[in-house]
């Protein structure tokens, strides 16, 4: 079992930046993909970065303006946004995956809302 505790979300002007946080508890040395997806009113969830193995993946429309980090030290994974704009706004979410064996396990953290203002 993985505990994802997401934070750092809220409202922020359009060209702004806000840092998000999720902390990794549990069977954490058992993860070998970390990282954020997104729900925005009326939408799908969708994938905005992930650490895949090592390999760091982008969704398009979010590549040059976010970041995503990891410190190993502190079991946390961390998603810096930068020029935010307004179609951002979303509930964003912490994700993992667990590898055991041959089966994989995926966790969700409760998710965290960011709001971009016009």
């Amino acid at each position: 079992q993985v505990q994802l505790v997401e934070s750092g979300g809220g409202l922020v002007q359009a060209g702004g930046s806000l840092r998000l946080s999720c902390a990794a508890s549990g069977r954490t040395s058992r993860i070998d993909v970390i990282g954020w997806y997104r729900q925005g009113p009326g939408t799908q969830r969708e994938l905005v970065a992930t650490i895949d193995n090592g390999a760091i993946n982008y969704k398009d429309p979010v590549k040059g303006r976010f970041t995503i980090s990891t410190d190993n030290a502190k079991n946390t994974v961390y998603l810096q946004m930068s020029s935010l704009k307004p179609e951002d706004t979303a509930v964003y979410y912490c994700y993992a995956r667990t590898r055991e064996g041959l089966a994989t396990y995926t966790y969700w953290g409760q998710g965290t809302q960011v709001t971009v203002s016009s």
